[in-house]
C-alpha cells in the first residue's frame, strides 16, 4: 500500500518577525489551514479496470469501543459528495447486490484514545460493515503492509474502498485498494465537506476509469 497525499491546507509558515509581538504560526492557523487529508492507495491496483461501485447507506459512527450506524443530515450530505466525485471520473454506480466492482465504506470517527490501529480497526466494533454487508459472510478484509498505526485524538473520517471484483490476494480476506482519511478542526461541519472530499480525490488522479 502507498501513501500518495498529504496535504494539509496551506499552512503559512511566517518568517521570523523581529519585533516583540511575534505570532505563533501553529495557534494562529484557521480551521481550513489545520485539516490534514492523507490518501494511500494498493500500488498493484489497476483503477482502470474498475467500472462499477456501491456505497453504504449510511456512516459509521465510531467512539472509543462503540460504534453505530446514523444517516444524519451531515451524512447524508457526505455520501452525495463521495457518491458524486466517484461518477465525475466515469465509475458507474449500482446497487450493492449488483456484483459491484468496488465497495465504498464511510466512518465517523471521534476517539479519545491515543492510537486506533490499521488494518481491521473495524474489527470488533459493532455496527460497522463487516465483508458481510457485501455479500462476503465470514470473509475480513485487510490492507496490504503499508498500513500500520494512525494516532488522531479529534474527529475525523475514514473513507475505505474495498475490491470486490478481483481474487482475494490473502484466504477470505478482500483487498482495500484506497483509502482517506479526513483530519482536523471543523471535519464533521457540513458546511466543509464538498471542499474536503474534493480535495482528496484531487489528490488521488489515479481514480479514474480512463488511462492517462
Amino acid at each position: 500500500m502507498k501513501r500518495t497525499g498529504l496535504l494539509l491546507s496551506t499552512i503559512a509558515i511566517g518568517a521570523l518577525l523581529f519585533s516583540a509581538c511575534r505570532k505563533e504560526p501553529l495557534n494562529d492557523m484557521t480551521e481550513e489551514e489545520s485539516r490534514i487529508y492523507v490518501t494511500n492507495y494498493d500500488e498493484e491496483a489497476d483503477f482502470t479496470a474498475y467500472g462499477t461501485f456501491s456505497i453504504v447507506d449510511s456512516v459509521a459512527v465510531i467512539s472509543n469501543n462503540d460504534a453505530t450506524r446514523e444517516l444524519t443530515d451531515y451524512d447524508v450530505k457526505l455520501l452525495a459528495a463521495i457518491r458524486s466525485n466517484l461518477t465525475a471520473r466515469g465509475y458507474a454506480e449500482v446497487d450493492k447486490d449488483a456484483d459491484p466492482d468496488l465497495a465504498v465504506n464511510v466512518a465517523r470517527i471521534n476517539t479519545s484514545s491515543t492510537s486506533v490501529y490499521y488494518p481491521g480497526y473495524w474489527a470488533g466494533w459493532p455496527g460497522y460493515w463487516d465483508p458481510g454487508y457485501w455479500g462476503f459472510p465470514g470473509w475480513g478484509y485487510y490492507f496490504p503492509p503499508y498500513y500500520s498505526v494512525f494516532r488522531y485524538n479529534e474527529r475525523s473520517v475514514a473513507i475505505d474502498m474495498v475490491d470486490l471484483k478481483s481474487p482475494p490476494k490473502e484466504e477470505d480476506k478482500l483487498t482495500a485498494v484506497w483509502n482517506a482519511m479526513l483530519r482536523g478542526t471543523g471535519v464533521w461541519n457540513s458546511a466543509n465537506i464538498d471542499t474536503m472530499i474534493q480535495a482528496v480525490f484531487d489528490q488521488s488522479a489515479y481514480l479514474t476509469t480512463s488511462a492517462n
